[in-house]
């Protein structure tokens, strides 16, 4: 029977811990992806499935922003295991959900990812982890649409990963010690649908061409730990160039941490923030203050975060 194993569930409770991520990096547009130290926790409790209905609450990022039915990411995660796993929904199903949410909504930093992986690991977790890990990175790209984000958002650390036929592959690495990103993280929020929009249908070769070998130095760079050519990988002309358009203070807050001396610095995923590498603690501070200058001479308000890239993905942890 459909319902039997979903009662044998009522009153289960999991909870997931889901890091920020940084997609893109630069020239890797739409493949590559970073994990950081910032992390949503969600608990999900499965409720007596004859009420039906959602019941949500959020602390944080998101406060009275985020819907609780079938358009929150995190539940369209758990759905989605919920079918892959057993083959439909039974009528009903309730579920309680607590979000403790440090992740920027709308800011390039895998706000959607994040609950999109959490919904589903916190449901595979339930069914007995019934889902291998591609089927989880599987059906997270389904919902997002790509992989970029909800890649190092499973997995932690560097990943590389591209839809191949049915599946997504990803290859992930670990971060070199010491690297420290310093993140600025605008009041304004951009939409990925929006800026998506503002992309070309078609980039001059010579473009395509210098954002590979782009992408080759740069993914070479991190894996060997030549932090000295991570500068390589974060120089894009396919899709930041474009988006400058609509983010019109773009261009001057990455240059000037690149003055600053980061190692590197882009837009990360669609935006608003701006991340920039360094392995120094005075890096930091000149980075930081360099964003918050030009922040001041744009007006563009925001605030300016230092993280640690992850080199742990999404997990089940103990339910407090």
């Amino acid at each position: 029977m459909v319902t039997s194993w979903l009662a044998e569930l009522d009153g289960r409770r999991v909870a997931v811990e889901v890091p920020a991520t940084t997609a893109n990096l630069g020239a890797g547009y739409d493949c590559l992806g970073m994990a950081l130290e910032l992390t949503n926790r969600v608990g999900l409790e499965v409720r007596s499935w004859s009420r039906g209905g959602i019941e949500l609450s959020v602390e944080g990022e998101g406060v009275g922003e985020l819907p609780a039915d079938g358009r929150n990411r995190f539940v369209q995660g758990v759905e989605a295991a919920i079918r892959e796993a057993r083959g439909e929904i039974p009528a009903g199903t309730s579920w309680r959900i607590e979000m403790v949410n440090r992740i920027p909504l709308a800011r390039g930093l895998g706000s959607s990812a994040a609950a999109t992986v959490g919904g589903l690991l916190a449901a595979n977790a339930l069914l007995g982890d019934v889902l291998a890990q591609a089927d989880l990175l599987r059906l997270a790209a389904a919902i997002e649409g790509h992989p970029d984000n909800a890649a190092p958002a499973l997995l932690g650390g560097f990943v590389a990963s591209a839809p191949i036929g049915e599946a997504v592959e990803a290859i992930r690495f670990d971060v070199p010690r010491g690297i420290r990103a310093v993140v600025f993280i605008p009041d304004l929020r951009l939409a990925t649908s929006e800026m998506r929009k503002v992309l070309p249908a078609k980039v001059p070769r010579a473009d395509a061409v210098a954002n590979l070998g782009r992408v080759a130095l740069g993914v070479a760079a991190f894996a060997t730990g030549r932090r000295d050519a991570i500068r390589f990988l974060t120089e894009d002309r396919l899709h930041e160039p474009y988006r400058a358009a609509a983010y019109p203070q773009l261009p001057r807050l990455v240059s000037d941490a690149r003055t600053a001396g980061a190692l590197g610095a882009a837009l990360s995923g669609a935006g608003s923030s701006i991340i920039a590498f360094t392995d120094t603690l005075a890096g930091v501070a000149r980075i930081e203050a360099a964003f918050r200058a030009a922040a001041a001479d744009t007006d563009l308000p925001g605030r300016v975060e230092v993280v640690a890239p992850r080199n742990a993905g999404a997990r089940v942890v103990p339910d407090v």
